[in-house]
């Protein structure tokens, strides 16, 4: 139970940093965008250090599916981890809406920093950029935290720096996922399109984090 406990505490705390610094930072700007990169990418490192040795600190459901398909976790953990994570954001998307409603700041992103596929050309070029910046994340993932080959304790900080890259260049094209459950928080409380396009968030990422684990299980040697 305390690992599902973690894992709803850290999504919360990346869902309500990351998206919160996206509504009253906003990304209409470089210094938004890199701001928000930051803020995401910060939000993973002081998790991964906070609540890794508890629960390996998905706070993903990617990363989560990525690790299953890799056979370091089981199917039953698995579930639990997703369900913890989707109430983490969701607790979260509830929290930012509630202070959206009484803060005097304005929302910059009119959407509690929710996921859009509109400058990303649709639907397609969404799905196609979501797929390939969670490939790179969860490879990132699952290559740093190998038993045999990884990073050990600087992990945390390599997926952190890799999550504020992948923000850099996806923040104006899809205002970054690569989680299914930092879309679905804020997605719910904002409704309309947010609401409307989230598939997409929850399907490219589980895609991207499948083929991480595929293409890890070819490159990662036998013995260190």
């Amino acid at each position: 139970m305390k690992k599902y406990i973690a894992e709803c505490v850290g999504t919360f705390v990346l869902t309500f940093m990351g998206c919160g610094t996206a509504m009253f930072l906003g990304c209409g700007d470089p210094a938004g965008v890199v701001g928000t990169a930051i803020a995401f990418g910060l939000a993973v490192v002081a998790m991964a250090y906070t609540i890794g040795e508890i629960s390996g600190c998905h706070i993903n459901p990617a990363i989560t599916f990525g690790v299953a398909l890799s056979g370091r976790m089981s199917w039953k953990d698995a579930c639990g981890y997703w369900v913890a994570q989707v109430i983490g954001a969701i607790i979260a998307g509830a929290v930012l809406y509630g202070i959206a409603s009484v803060v005097a700041a304005p929302d910059q992103t009119g959407a509690l920093g929710s996921n859009g596929v509109a400058n990303a050309g649709g639907v397609g070029g969404a799905f196609l950029v979501e797929v390939i910046a969670t490939f790179i994340f969860v490879l990132v993932v699952l290559g740093t935290t190998d038993a045999k080959v990884g990073a050990g304790k600087p992990a945390g900080l390599a997926i952190g720096l890799t999550l504020i890259l992948i923000h850099l260049m996806c923040i104006n094209l899809t205002g970054t996922s690569v989680n299914p459950a930092r879309s679905i928080g804020p997605a719910i409380f904002a409704g309309g399109d947010a609401l409307k396009d989230l598939w997409v968030f929850l399907c490219a990422p589980l895609v991207g984090g499948a083929c991480a684990a595929l293409v890890w299980k070819c490159m990662v040697p036998k013995e260190k």
